[in-house]
C-alpha cells in the first residue's frame, strides 16, 4: 500500500510538472525594434538565468558598447506592457543611441509575458498602436497588459500574494512583475523574469538602474520619479534640472513597504542606483472609456516618451555629477524634438538603414 501511494505521488508530481512544462512551451514574442549603430550586441534576458530560454518571459536585451571605459546605464520599458511610452522611450534608445562613454543596457519589453494580453479591465484601449515613420510607412508596436497572461502560468492566483521579501499584494498582483521582485530563481514565471533581470544588473556591474512607467493622468503618480533612498540626491538633482527644463516631476522617495517594486528590491539587492518614471497615459484613466493613448490632446505619445527620455538624461547627468562612473551618448531626441516632430522621425523606417 505504501509503495502505490509512493507511485501514485510520483505520478501526480510528473503530471504536475509536465503541465507547468506546458505552459511555458512557447516561444517569446517578437517585436519591431530596428537597432541603431550604437547596438553592439543583442542578447536575452534567459542569458542571466537559462531557465527562461524557449518561455514567453524571454526578452530581447541590447547592449550599447562605447568602447571607453565608464559606467553601465540599465533602462527597462514594458514591465507593464499597457505603459506604452516607457516602451517607445527604450525602443528610440536601442534605434538612435550612440554611446561616447561607458555602456547602456535596454530591455524595451521588462514583461514579454504581458504583451499579447488584455486583462479586459478598461474597455477601447488598443492591442497595437501603430506610428507612421519616414515616408509615411506604419511601424506598429504591441500594447499590452499590466499583468502576465495568466495562461503562461503554472497555477491560478492566490488569494494573497507574499513577494520574495515580505510584501504583501492582492493575489493578481503575483502576475505584476512590479511586485514581486527581487524574483526567485525556482519561482512563478513572473517571479522568474524579475530574478533575471536582478541577475543582469549584478552580473553587469550595472550602475544606475531605471524601470519607466505610467499612471493614469489622475494619480498621483503622474509625471513622478521614484528613488531608492541611495539614489535621492541624484534624483533631487534631476528634479531640478527637469524643471529648468520646464518639465515638471514629482518626487517621492522608495520606502521600505514598497516591498516587491523595483526601486525598492532593485535598490536593496544591488549595488544599482534605482529609479523609477511615471508618466501620464490617458489609457490607464478610468474616467475615459475610449482613450487614444497616441494622439490625447493633452498627454500625446510623443509628450511622454520625450518626457521618459528627458528623465533619463537628467538621472544620468545628476548620478556622474554625484560620483557615478561616468555614461555618456548622443543621438536621442530632446523633449523639444519629439514635440516639435513626433515620434516618426526619430523611428528608423523599416526599408532604412540603422
Amino acid at each position: 500500500m505504501a509503495n502505490r501511494m509512493r507511485i501514485a505521488m510520483a505520478a501526480v508530481g510528473l503530471l504536475l510538472f509536465g503541465l507547468a512544462l506546458g505552459a511555458y512551451a512557447q516561444t517569446p514574442a517578437f517585436h519591431d525594434i530596428r537597432p541603431g549603430y550604437g547596438v553592439t550586441a543583442i542578447g536575452w534576458l534567459s542569458d542571466y538565468h537559462p531557465p527562461l530560454r524557449g518561455t514567453p518571459g524571454d526578452s530581447r536585451v541590447y547592449i550599447l558598447d562605447s568602447g571607453v571605459p565608464g559606467g553601465t546605464l540599465y533602462v527597462q520599458g514594458g514591465t507593464h506592457g499597457n505603459e506604452i511610452a516607457g516602451v517607445m522611450a527604450a525602443t528610440i534608445l536601442v534605434e538612435r543611441a550612440i554611446p561616447t562613454v561607458g555602456r547602456i543596457i535596454v530591455v524595451p519589453h521588462g514583461n514579454n509575458a504581458n504583451v499579447d494580453y488584455n486583462d479586459g479591465y478598461r474597455s477601447g484601449v488598443p492591442s497595437y498602436v501603430t506610428i507612421e515613420v519616414q515616408g509615411g510607412v506604419p511601424r506598429s508596436f504591441r500594447y499590452g497588459s499590466r499583468r502576465t497572461n495568466p495562461a503562461y502560468e503554472a497555477e491560478p492566483d492566490p488569494d494573497i500574494y507574499v513577494s520574495p521579501d515580505g510584501g504583501v499584494h492582492e493575489g493578481n498582483e503575483i502576475r505584476n512583475l512590479n511586485r514581486v521582485h527581487p524574483g526567485k530563481p525556482d519561482g512563478t514565471l513572473t517571479e522568474q523574469i524579475a530574478y533575471a533581470i536582478r541577475q543582469l544588473l549584478i552580473e553587469e556591474n550595472v550602475d544606475v538602474a531605471i524601470d519607466l512607467h505610467e499612471a493614469g493622468v489622475n494619480s498621483r503618480l503622474a509625471n513622478t520619479l521614484v528613488a531608492h533612498e541611495r539614489a535621492l540626491e541624484a534624483a533631487v538633482y534631476a528634479v531640478l534640472d527637469l524643471s529648468a527644463q520646464g518639465l515638471h516631476f514629482n518626487l517621492e522617495p522608495s520606502r521600505q513597504e514598497y516591498r516587491g517594486l523595483s526601486h525598492r528590491e532593485w535598490g536593496d539587492h544591488t549595488k544599482a542606483l534605482a529609479f523609477l518614471t511615471e508618466t501620464a497615459n490617458p489609457g490607464q484613466t478610468d474616467e475615459y472609456t475610449a482613450p487614444d493613448v497616441v494622439n490625447d490632446p493633452k498627454n500625446p505619445l510623443h509628450d511622454r516618451v520625450g518626457r521618459q527620455l528627458a528623465a533619463v538624461r537628467a538621472i544620468v547627468d545628476a548620478a556622474v555629477l554625484l560620483g557615478a562612473p561616468p555614461v555618456s551618448y548622443e543621438g536621442v531626441p530632446t523633449y523639444a524634438d519629439l514635440v516639435r516632430d513626433g515620434l516618426g522621425p526619430w523611428l528608423n523606417a523599416p526599408t532604412a538603414q540603422p
